[in-house]
């Protein structure tokens, strides 16, 4: 069934097992404690950046698979993405798996769209169960979008820490789980952003967008969310997204709370917080569901946000437009 831009799953596909892996920098905040797998040296005994996201990618799919009591043979299809060229973390992740692997490109609401898709899938009856998966770390994705690190660059009091961090889940037609109830696809915005450190300003629009119009779709209110939980627009992205809701009659600001905002122990210390691929699927397959999982949360709007440029676009002035995609929670 579907109503505007909402897909509603009428099987009840479910959550049925998740993990996360997170950097040395990022334990030190909330995720320290929920994380499966916390890195003392975000090289992950690796000898680039590049290959210890992908090792991280891996070992979070890995765990998702086992904490479930899988075994690979359980697996239909995995979906999956990150920020690097072409999604080389995803696609080289797939290869060490047995199990059909179906790309996906949403920048940093690549995790949303992954169980959007992922539970399409389950709710139809195509396959049983799907994993789905991203993750990003800071050292790959300054380097390909911004300045090399050995260059010291003095970071804008705009920009966002990239999160080094992975997470993965299961979803299937189980009867035991936390269900995703719908999902709301998101249309590209873009409002004229050029600035490639203010990844909040320019994500903020379409994070608005999603959200007012699942609301239409659902016929729901902010306040029948236990959490509105959106990915990393971080400090200043989610005061404009509060701005932009409440401009079109919807109030967010009593139960939103925004990953990239969280995610990080000293907020002041790291700008505007943190962002990346990364930051959303660690946030949510860890903290999140395990929230969930006990009760505590019982109804959450998950509505990860992606700014989908590249050096290319960047390099030949265009703006930045972004997308963020939405699954509703329950248990």
């Amino acid at each position: 069934m579907k109503k505007g831009n909402t897909v509603f799953f009428n099987n009840a596909p479910k959550i049925t097992s998740f993990a996360a892996v997170c950097g040395s920098k990022e334990k030190e905040g909330i995720l320290g404690s929920y994380a499966d797998i916390t890195l003392q040296d975000d090289m992950y005994e690796e000898s680039t950046f590049e290959k210890a996201e992908c090792k991280m990618l891996t070992t979070a799919i890995s765990l998702a698979i086992e904490k479930g009591g899988y075994t690979e043979k359980d697996i239909d299809v995995m979906l999956s993405g990150d920020l690097l060229n072409q999604i080389i973390s995803a696609s080289f992740a797939a290869r060490d798996y047995d199990f059909p692997f179906l790309g996906v490109y949403s920048a940093c609401s690549t995790m949303s769209e992954s169980i959007l898709l992922g539970a399409m899938l389950v709710n139809a009856g195509y396959v049983n169960r799907v994993v789905a998966a991203t993750g990003s770390h800071f050292a790959s994705a300054e380097r390909q979008y911004r300045y090399p690190l050995e260059l010291g660059c003095t970071r804008p009091p705009q920009a966002q820490w990239t999160v080094t961090g992975a997470g993965s889940c299961v979803i299937s037609n189980e009867s035991q789980g936390i269900k995703v109830v719908n999902g709301t696809m998101g249309k590209v915005c873009d409002y004229g952003v050029t600035d490639v450190n203010n990844m909040g300003a320019a994500m903020a629009p379409a994070a608005a967008d999603t959200l007012i119009r699942h609301f239409k779709d659902t016929d729901t209110e902010p306040e029948d969310y236990d959490l509105i939980l959106t990915g990393d627009l971080g400090a200043l992205g989610s005061r404009i997204v509060k701005d932009l809701t409440w401009e079109k009659g919807f109030d967010i600001s009593v139960n939103h709370v925004d990953c990239g905002e969280i995610v990080y122990k000293v907020i002041e210390k790291e700008f505007q917080g943190g962002s990346g691929a990364g930051c959303s699927a660690t946030v949510l397959n860890s903290y999140i569901l395990s929230k969930m999982s006990a009760g505590l949360y019982k109804r959450v709007l998950f509505a990860a946000t992606g700014a989908l440029l590249s050096t290319v676009s960047s390099g030949q002035g265009e703006s930045i437009p972004c997308i963020s995609h939405a699954v509703q929670l329950e248990v």
